[in-house]
């Protein structure tokens, strides 16, 4: 079974039922149409983005990785059933969605996957940490964003990899509204947010190479330190 038969096999055993999951992966009737009313996205151009942000984890990597946040583990669970020789470490501020990433790690049988309770603007690692960071989903969320970035470079080691995805104002003006309008009165979003271009020149201020693109109002990309 090749990497994607592996992770599509661990997705259906871990599940995608529950609104947000269904949501945040597109593959429920409701996640679809939040995906399409909300972000204008279909299935295809919601997996696409995903595709792109885990591009930066190589099959067969065996480092440590710093996940955060891992929300529900929806994402990810499945990713780390084909990575068995890496030392993974998922964080998230919310410990009800820690806990349903844990229960779907728990039905994977993962072993190598540790689970803290933590703020990503207050990291509790050493400088030069983890091969690879990972955020999926998550700085747009983040009240101080500034510290977020300054805490995921220091814990990353030099070489290493941050990768992931997350909402940028001013390219969907739909996608604009839903947020200022449901997802920010709901506490799900928190301003200021990244534009396309602050983002670019952002990431190419703080790392040695930047591979970023976007699908809609979501920007994907793949930074080395």
């Amino acid at each position: 079974m090749d990497r994607k038969d592996v992770i599509r096999s661990a997705y259906r055993l871990t599940g995608g039922s529950s609104f947000y999951d269904g949501m945040i992966t597109c593959s429920t009737l409701s996640g679809k149409a939040v995906c399409r009313l909300a972000w204008a996205m279909n299935k295809a151009e919601n997996d696409a983005y995903l595709e792109k942000a885990l591009s930066g984890i190589p099959e067969h990597f065996s480092g440590r990785l710093l996940e955060v946040p891992v929300g529900t583990g929806i994402l990810t669970m499945p990713l780390y059933q084909t990575l068995p020789e890496a030392d993974i470490t998922c964080l998230d501020y919310s410990a009800d969605m820690m806990g349903q990433a844990q229960e779907k790690a728990s039905r994977l049988h993962l072993h190598n996957v540790t689970f803290r309770q933590g703020d990503v603007g207050a990291l509790s690692y050493e400088d030069n940490t983890f091969d690879i960071v990972l955020s999926l989903n998550g700085f747009h969320a983040f009240p101080d964003k500034e510290a977020a970035y300054r805490e995921v470079f220091r814990v990353l080691k030099p070489g290493g990899t941050f990768c992931g995805c997350f909402y940028v104002k001013g390219e969907h003006k739909r996608t604009d509204w839903f947020v200022r309008h449901i997802y920010e009165k709901t506490g799900f979003f928190t301003p200021p947010y990244e534009t396309a271009s602050s983002l670019k020149n952002r990431l190419e201020r703080m790392y040695a190479a930047v591979t970023l693109g976007q699908v809609k109002g979501i920007a994907w990309f793949v930074c080395r330190k």
